[in-house]
């Protein structure tokens, strides 16, 4: 079904809307779906960063307004290729490893020893789980409750490696528990100065 003249939003143009709470969105058209009037607006970044950019969906049945600022008339630039085996390898490390999370919750494993996980996962990919046992790089395992002492293995640079890990993964606790409680305790201090 073809668009009527004046509702058709080409991709690159620039555009203006009005919100149906009066909020004004001006961006560069990236994609628009007649049949459901959803246009996607590239905007500049919210958070300031250079070179990123915010895509606002909008609803045109919630907006009272529309204005073309700048029409492009010219195709648009090809879509960039996609690297499909790239993806679908990310997809599946993705689901393997939101299978290994949900693996240690039905194991019953504690959430110090899921954190404790995900620290070692983010330096170390080889690691899994084996009942509530860490096993790293089929060489280390920590067993629960998951200190440093419950690193058993070979005695090595592997041993050691991990053991660092824990070591500085538990002191990041301490230090976020401690910045924690004395943020909390701000505001109570602040009470009694001021009564």
């Amino acid at each position: 079904m073809a668009a009527p003249p004046g509702e058709y939003f080409s991709v690159g143009s620039q555009v203006s809307c009005r919100t149906c709470q009066e909020q004004r969105l001006q961006g560069e058209v990236v994609a628009f779906d007649y049949q459901s009037k959803m246009l996607a607006l590239k905007c500049p970044s919210s958070s300031g960063k250079p070179n990123h950019a915010d895509i606002l969906l909008i609803n045109l049945q919630y907006v009272s307004e529309v204005e073309i600022i700048n029409d492009r008339t010219e195709t648009p630039p090809p879509l960039a290729s996609l690297n499909v085996s790239k993806l679908a390898s990310k997809a599946r490390t993705e689901k393997e490893e939101k299978l290994s999370q949900a693996y240690a919750i039905s194991a019953g494993v504690s959430l110090e020893g899921q954190q404790l996980f995900q620290t070692i996962h983010k330096t170390i990919k080889d690691c899994k789980w084996q009942e509530k046992n860490i096993i790293v790089m089929e060489e280390v395992v920590i067993t629960p409750p998951y200190q440093v002492e419950n690193c058993k293995g070979k005695e090595g640079s592997a041993l050691s490696h991990v053991r660092k890990i824990v070591e500085k993964h538990f002191r990041d606790v301490e230090s976020q528990k401690t910045l924690q409680r004395s943020q909390a305790q701000q505001p109570q201090k602040e009470a009694a100065l001021s009564s």
